[in-house]
């Protein structure tokens, strides 16, 4: 492996650098964006519960804002239910522009690395036969070794660039799906809490 990233020159090094931080992002936000724990099944049902038996209060409040992304939505909701269903729509929809803009972090930087990591490849093949010219400029077809490390050179960048812009391309479509369906989860519960609460009911918020 080390005489492959070697013989594929300098330009390895930005390409493991794009490699090492494409799997971090990755990983990261496989364990951010988990369904679950952004946007938990039985958490609209819980808040309800609570203005059934009026305990919504800043404490709960807190905790709701900590639990999940849903939970901070909703919790903006309560927050500003007395002032009517515009202001608290208005409320929510500002909640969940802050929340998907948090979701969406590093899902740019995945993008770029897919598009940046075969660009790598393809200098890497310019510079391999670049080579391969002045060495057969300098010292004709007769030496297949000068010939070889510029080839090898070309042909191993290029697939560096591929092997990391592929998984990263991959990475970055599945996170865009996985947050516009979050997105939309979320979206529904809200709408169902302000529908709940739309009948004229207010809920005060305790200290």
């Amino acid at each position: 492996m080390q005489s492959i990233i070697v013989a594929g020159g300098w330009l390895m090094l930005p390409l493991i650098l794009c490699s090492i931080a494409m799997i971090a992002i990755t990983v990261e936000r496989f364990w951010t964006l988990n369904p679950k724990k952004v946007a938990p099944k039985h958490q609209l049902a819980q808040v309800w519960s609570w203005i059934k038996n009026n305990e919504v209060n800043a404490e709960r409040l807190r905790s709701l804002k900590q639990s999940s992304e849903l939970g901070v939505i909703l919790a903006a909701g309560l927050s500003n239910s007395r002032n009517g269903r515009e202001t608290m729509k208005d409320s929510i929809q500002e909640a969940a522009n802050q929340v998907i803009h948090s979701m969406e972090r590093y899902i740019g930087a995945l993008g770029t690395i897919a598009a940046v990591a075969p660009l790598l490849g393809l200098l890497g093949t310019v510079l391999g036969m670049i080579k391969v010219f002045v060495a057969i400029e300098l010292q004709g077809t007769g030496n297949a070794g000068a010939l070889a490390g510029g080839i090898s050179e070309a042909l191993i960048t290029t697939a560096a660039g591929l092997l990391v812009a592929i998984p990263a391309m991959i990475a970055h479509r599945f996170y865009i799906r996985r947050i516009d369906s979050l997105a939309v989860t979320m979206e529904q519960e809200a709408v169902k809490l302000v529908d709940a609460l739309h009948s004229d009911r207010r809920v005060d918020v305790k200290s």
